[in-house]
């Protein structure tokens, strides 16, 4: 098939190299020229504007967005509806808010264009490894998009969710899941590394990949991170989010779905960015006005 795609960051830049090593047509475009011109030195059709790129596309036309979520989506949206014809198919195959890919979705129906939504998992792994998809949107066109999609995906990693939004949501629901996993693993290696023992936290994540219960993927990586750096020296304690684990939370309060695991491993990548804390000034106060005990002074 031949594709439209736009965004060629770390995600989407190996996801073009993918569809082109699995024989398909890409037509890429990205606001950064020398992006789109390495992807051509790859076997990309390079374009200059959206104008260009989907001038170049025949037929049924399909456009794959990798953008940030938010403004970014619905700035290239607005501009691909004024530029495609009845019964074309977007795909937004980043980390957008599932709400908005609904509102969004019917807006492109009002100019019979499609919407698909594919929540993208495999990170810069992808190209080797394969990408989860998780899509949602109308069946047919998720049908006629399908060749993209098992290019992408290892056996078995394709899933349609159903109706727009829904792969978005479970992406979503996903993330959420990954940071309560990550946060553990966390917590697990810290008490290990402040034990009374000399461990080999580098040897025991990758003994615990063979047999153990916690075997993954993640646990691969903790491996990786390791042996690059035992001690983590070189990396800040500062966790940022990118809006997934926040956006479940929400989703788990107007559900009345209780997600302790989610929300305190969303609050605790709040508090690595704190340089000083408030509360904890406050709760030191407290202990030293109602008890007497001791505050620490700057």
């Amino acid at each position: 098939m031949k594709i439209g795609f736009i965004g060629l960051g770390k995600m989407g830049g190996n996801m073009v190299q993918r569809l082109i090593n699995s024989g398909h047509e890409v037509v890429a475009f990205d606001r950064n020229n020398e992006v789109v011109n390495k992807m051509s030195s790859m076997g990309a059709i390079p374009s200059s504007s959206p104008e260009e790129m989907v001038s170049k596309l025949e037929g049924r036309r399909i456009i794959w967005l990798m953008v940030p979520s938010g403004k970014p989506v619905d700035d290239t949206l607005e501009q691909l509806l004024s530029l495609m014809k009845k019964n074309d198919i977007i795909i937004d195959g980043g980390n957008s808010n599932y709400k908005q890919t609904i509102a969004r979705a019917e807006k492109a129906a009002g100019n019979g264009i499609h919407l698909l939504d594919c929540g993208t998992s495999g990170g810069v792994w992808g190209l080797e490894n394969g990408y989860s998809l998780m899509s949602g949107g109308n069946s047919e066109a998720s049908e006629y998009a399908l060749p993209l999609f098992r290019a992408l995906a290892p056996e078995g990693g394709y899933t349609y969710c159903g109706e727009s939004g829904s792969g978005h949501f479970v992406k979503m629901v996903h993330n959420g899941i990954e940071y309560g996993m990550m946060q553990s693993f966390a917590e697990g290696f810290e008490i290990m590394e402040k034990s009374p023992f000399n461990l080999d936290l580098t040897s025991i994540a990758s003994g615990w990949q063979y047999g153990s219960v916690v075997k993954s993927w993640l646990l691969e990586l903790i491996v990786l991170a390791l042996k690059e750096d035992p001690k983590l020296d070189t990396i800040k304690d500062y966790v940022e989010d990118s809006g997934e684990g926040r956006w479940t939370v929400e989703t788990a309060i107007e559900l009345d779905v209780p997600a302790h695991v989610i929300s305190a491993a969303l609050y605790t990548r709040f508090a690595s960015r704190q340089s000083e804390s408030f509360a904890m000034k406050l709760l030191a106060a407290l202990r030293n006005q109602f008890g007497g005990h001791a505050v620490l002074k700057k």
